[in-house]
């Protein structure tokens, strides 16, 4: 029997797809009623970005979403975008950039499959349950097409998941192993019993950082859903401008997503305020997934002792103990985390480039990187808080 042809849209809107269609794909196992596994690449996550103005025109990152449909029927898609720069990603290709340009090539505007600003594990090739095969080839060959036809540098899918980088290895992509830091939940009853699993010096350490950082004169709340106001997000959004401001000179999202969001996702996400006097001083936001509390944002308007840990890092273990959740991921970068029960954990990524001699370049630089990120790991989580036998028993 003859099989259906698939046809591949690239579409610059996700208002041109259903949120039952794509979310069909995404988040298939949300279709009971639960949370999908992150909420990053459900239709809302990412309307919200599109319609905030935080992508799209003037930003650097141009929708170009990927969508796979056989006999009418949406069995794959991909967010898709092009980039005029390598900011938001997480994933560092500036020294690709510029030694491909300093050799003559031109690297942007290139493809990136991403949830922008996001550094966040999930799937990236959004199959519908039954197509798997069909849906990733379709996807992958699809996007490689897309960058060969118009003769773009390259195609990065970044943040995908390690069964994800096999799929595209076989494919023909090239693969790279970086790290974050995340805090694994031991089947913990509650944070003092996450505590007992270190070593006696850092749990005291520990306790007197929470001491310090709560000792600001206020009380640390915690908000969802419909307890989250807007006087609330008016506060947040003056910590984010100034996060925004210090580390990447403008702010990544505008004043919109968060308004967005809020009507579209407001159930996803956990607000954490130190507030004094009923007002906010500082804030971290969450969102939150099946099985992971991801750590986003955080901002203050008030410096004092260990509150960023204690919001960003402390609260988000105390949360995720408190719903059962088996992770939290706090984010990139920051070896500050490791003292706080964060482990280094291999992240993955896929790459294609288009030019032969620079991509067999490339790929030797990959393969260097690959071994001194596994040793890394090995090296930093020695040095980890738990007790010996503690880490032994999460190797």
């Amino acid at each position: 029997m003859e099989q259906a042809q698939i046809e591949i849209r690239v579409l610059d809107s996700l208002a041109q797809i259903a949120g039952r269609d794509w979310d069909a794909c995404a988040c298939p196992e949300a279709a009971d009623g639960g949370r999908p596994l992150d909420p990053f690449t459900t239709h809302r996550f990412l309307l919200a970005l599109e319609q905030s103005g935080s992508v799209g025109r003037g930003t650097g990152w141009q929708p170009q979403y990927l969508a796979a449909y056989q006999d009418g029927v949406l069995i794959a898609c991909a967010p898709l975008f092009a980039k005029s720069h390598s900011q938001g990603e997480y994933i560092f290709d500036h020294n690709w950039a510029h030694a491909y340009e300093g050799a003559g090539g031109r690297y942007y505007p290139k493809l990136q499959i991403a949830v922008p600003f996001t550094p966040a594990t999930g799937r990236r090739f959004l199959v519908r349950p039954g197509y798997e095969g069909i849906g990733h080839s379709a996807l992958v060959q699809g996007a490689v097409q897309l960058a060969a036809d118009n003769r773009l540098s390259s195609l990065h899918v970044t943040f995908c998941t390690e069964a994800e980088a096999q799929i595209g290895e076989e494919m023909g992509l090239m693969s790279r192993a970086t790290q974050q830091y995340h805090w694994l939940n031991d089947g913990y009853r509650d944070f003092e019993d996450f505590l007992a699993a270190l070593s006696s010096r850092k749990r005291k350490t520990l306790r007197k950082e929470r001491r310090a950082a709560q000792d600001f004169g206020g009380e640390i709340s915690c908000y969802t859903g419909a307890d989250i106001r807007a006087e609330h997000w008016d506060a947040f959004w003056a910590f984010y401008q100034d996060t925004g401001s210090r580390k990447w000179g403008t702010p990544y999202l505008t004043r919109q997503f968060f308004d967005i969001a809020h009507e579209l996702m407001a159930e996803d996400m956990l607000l954490v305020l130190a507030e004094r006097d009923g007002c906010p001083i500082a804030g971290a936001l969450n969102f939150i997934g099946r099985e992971t509390l991801f750590g986003r944002y955080w901002g203050c308007i008030e410096h004092h002792p260990f509150l960023h840990f204690e919001l960003c890092y402390y609260q988000a273990i105390e949360r995720a103990i408190a719903m059962g959740l088996s992770r939290v991921e706090a984010g990139a970068q920051g070896e500050h985390k490791l003292a706080r029960g964060y482990l280094p954990t291999q992240t993955h990524s896929l790459h294609w480039i288009g030019d032969p001699g620079f991509a067999d370049a490339v790929r030797r630089y990959l393969e260097a990187e690959r071994a001194a990120v596994e040793e890394e790991i090995e090296i930093l989580t020695d040095y980890g808080p738990f007790r010996k036998a503690q880490v032994e028993e999460q190797e």
